[in-house]
């Protein structure tokens, strides 16, 4: 098992059964709200405690974050998972690289290791008195009615138990009339065994906390040592959760992969699978191919995507660029969004499905389930692989590519273009169908490199088939911090057969010196001024007319985010919904 590293020591000589004293008698005034907390969770009080008695000052609570908070330079707070019944201490390290990242759980101060494997025996012991658990029903109820049925509550302080009835119970229907010896707890104990019992047999041990964490975005583990975590507000941040053993990480890693129902042997060391809560988990098994230990990375998906404008409000694009998107992707442009890793294609290819016209037909097609779409007439599509030697049963990208262009979808959306699907969705194209898709490549010269190198083998004269490349990075913003942005819209014009070249036009760039962007395309765009406008109606004489089609729906939007307050993804859809039912957008 991993373990739980704090730093600081746990003080042992804190009497926790003494009920006559308050919380507010030992911590002295606290806020409101963490007054509150610490009142209804006996956990955070003792995690308080330890914090006082290791000279460290109380945190400051928060029930939210926003992102004000990550210019603090000194971190000490605390806010709560919710619904979790656990809370997050986000502590600096002066000596470290990175901030702490501490789980407070019912199990943080009280080590409760030895009750949980006495109720879990006791459990196994009259199982036969259990009825089974139905898949469709509420595990957690059933689990948690088990526990309640082998445990006595004992009050320590005073030294009576408050179940009145006899310390063993007998059950005269079983054989040999064999007797239950109930677990003595205390209330404390009792929920962290419930909670322990939960979290190991339903949840994912002790990452649980950190999949319910909306705040987070990855989980990893490199190796040996310390799990990391990439949080939404303070980065990079170090948890102190542990593994101090090559045997009990491999140990680990199964289970975790037995639990996905994705096991990993040496023969097959890798596994990738999707979490309940969609998020995406990659491990590698075993030492043989990962020298620092196995490892693994989840990759955490909101269950409610973000929305164009909080995206806006992020920095990474501006209103005329959501503006040029919904005019492209509106009138059936194809377009890619690239990027390298995390630089965040698939948030942004989310939230730009708001422009899609409400009554298509959509079809994805991923490896992994990312894409989250919000239109009714949606076909999710989701590659099946094979634990065959050979991959006769194994349904590939290419396969429900080739699938999805026989069921008249309006738009294809491709989870991510890696192999030979490349060249079905570029068929798919020259057929007429919208595409939209993300793709591994830093720049729109290597996303092209890509595309017409093996192994999509695209034939060059078929690229202006691709409108629009939509191009992220994670960069360094001029203030010293690193953000994610639109560094680049560009347009393909097409394959030029004399120069040997492709025609590009850039309609958008990011700039680094001022962090803003240009509409470099104003007055020049290809896509505008040739795809577009035409089929707004716009006369060849005036093309230039849909420059102010651009410029009034940037400034629509604008309105609806910075004076009407519109801001979620689904409040988003909505009004873009009824404004393009009305022809008003």
């Amino acid at each position: 098992m991993p373990t739980i590293t704090l730093p600081f020591n746990l003080c042992n000589t804190i009497d926790w059964t003494d009920t006559d004293v308050s919380p507010q008698e030992r911590l002295g005034s606290l806020p409101g709200e963490l007054q509150k907390a610490v009142n209804e969770y006996p956990h955070l009080f003792a995690y308080l405690m330890n914090l006082v008695q290791a000279k460290i000052s109380i945190p400051e609570y928060f029930t939210e974050l926003n992102r004000t908070l990550a210019a603090k330079k000194e971190l000490n707070l605390i806010y709560p998972i919710k619904n979790a019944g656990s809370f997050v201490h986000i502590f600096s390290d002066e000596s470290g690289d990175r901030s702490f990242y501490i789980p407070i759980e019912p199990t943080t101060t009280m080590d409760v290791a030895s009750k949980v494997k006495e109720v879990d025996d006791a459990c196994i012991a009259i199982s036969y008195d259990f009825t089974g658990i139905d898949p469709n029903q509420e595990k957690e109820r059933k689990l948690l009615e088990y526990v309640e049925k082998v445990t006595t509550i004992e009050n320590r302080s005073k030294h009576q138990y408050s179940d009145k009835s006899s310390k063993i119970t007998k059950f005269p229907f079983l054989k040999k009339k064999k007797a239950m010896v109930k677990v003595k707890v205390t209330p404390n104990e009792l929920e962290a065994v419930k909670y322990s019992f939960l979290r190991d047999k339903i949840g994912l041990d002790v990452l649980q906390p950190l999949i319910e964490d909306p705040y987070i975005e990855d989980i990893s583990c490199s190796g040996m040592g310390n799990i990391f975590i990439e949080h939404k507000i303070f980065k990079s941040l170090r948890s102190t959760i542990t593994f101090s053993d090559f045997e009990e990480l491999d140990d680990f890693v199964i289970r975790l992969a037995e639990r996905i129902k994705k096991p990993v042997t040496y023969k097959n060391p890798i596994a990738d699978a999707t979490l309940p809560d969609g998020s995406r988990i990659n491990i590698v098994f075993g030492r043989d191919v990962s020298k620092r230990g196995s490892n693994f990375s989840i990759r955490k998906f909101s269950e409610v995507p973000l929305s164009i404008f909080e995206i806006a409000d992020f920095g990474t694009v501006n209103y005329q660029i959501l503006a040029y998107l919904y005019l492209a992707i509106n009138n059936g442009m194809n377009v890619f969004v690239a990027g390298e890793s995390a630089s965040g294609k698939t948030a942004l290819i989310n939230a730009i499905t708001t422009f899609i016209s409400p009554t298509a037909k959509i079809i994805t097609i991923e490896d992994t389930p990312e894409l989250q779409i919000p239109q009714n007439n949606w076909i999710r599509e989701v590659v099946q692989t094979t634990k065959a030697v050979d991959a006769n049963g194994a349904v590939t990208m290419f396969d429900l590519l080739k699938a999805a262009l026989r069921q008249r979808p309006n738009e294809i959306i491709v989870g991510e273009i890696r192999g030979v699907e490349g060249s079905i969705a570029f068929q798919a194209m020259q057929t007429g169908h919208s595409v939209m898709a993300t793709f591994h490549a830093a720049s729109i010269e290597k996303l092209i490199q890509r595309i017409t190198g093996d192994p999509i083998l695209v034939p060059k004269t078929y690229i202006d088939n691709l409108n629009v490349a939509v191009i992220m990075g994670m960069v360094k913003l001029p203030n010293g911090k690193i953000g994610r942005r639109v560094t680049n819209v560009s347009e393909i014009v097409g394959w030029d057969p004399s120069s040997e070249s492709f025609n590009i036009v850039e309609a958008f760039h990011w700039d680094e010196a001022t962090d803003t962007f240009d509409f470099t395309g104003y007055m020049t765009s290809y896509i505008l001024e040739s795809k577009i406008a035409p089929k707004l109606g716009i006369a060849s004489n005036n093309k230039q007319k849909i420059y102010f089609e651009l410029e009034k729906r940037a400034k629509v939007l604008s309105k609806l985010h910075q004076e009407k307050g519109v801001t979620g993804f689904y409040d988003v859809l909505e009004v873009l919904n009824k404004a393009q039912r009305e022809g008003l957008f």
